[in-house]
């Protein structure tokens, strides 16, 4: 594991993801994985949550994280770790139902938690941790 490339620290942006609107990266590249920030129902063309409740904030959510994943050569395949901040456990079922169409197979181990609070006032927050490919050099 003498690769430098192994340990290179990378900062993954896209424009098809929401802006980090404070100073955090939105996702970031550390050896063989991907970990993004937690991701809200953010419309990237428009900077504010999309509206439509907790079901349109969860797509939007699962779409920034499609393309966080995306950018950095990765998939929904590829994530082996989620984890979930539910504003109101009651809605646990509505996330849950659209957070399993982006995970039809071999889902990744998950932690889903009720939080006080969310950024701009978010139902629903995601974060996950990728397993990226190998690239040339076996890493």
């Amino acid at each position: 594991m003498s690769n430098s490339s192994y340990y290179r620290k990378e900062i993954i942006a896209t424009d098809q993801a929401p802006k980090p609107i404070g100073p955090y990266s939105a996702a970031v590249k550390g050896g063989r994985f991907l970990f993004t920030a937690g991701q809200i129902g953010i419309d990237p063309r428009t900077g504010e949550i999309v509206e439509g409740g907790v079901e349109a904030e969860t797509r939007q959510v699962m779409k920034n994280i499609r393309a966080l994943l995306e950018a950095a050569g990765a998939s929904f395949e590829r994530v082996v770790k989620t984890t979930i901040f539910l504003r109101d456990m009651n809605d646990f079922a509505k996330v849950n139902a659209i957070y399993g169409e982006f995970f039809p197979a071999e889902a990744p181990a998950r932690s889903t938690v009720q939080v006080a609070g969310l950024p701009k006032g978010a139902a629903v927050e995601i974060e996950v941790i990728a397993l990226l490919p190998e690239d040339d050099s076996g890493y």
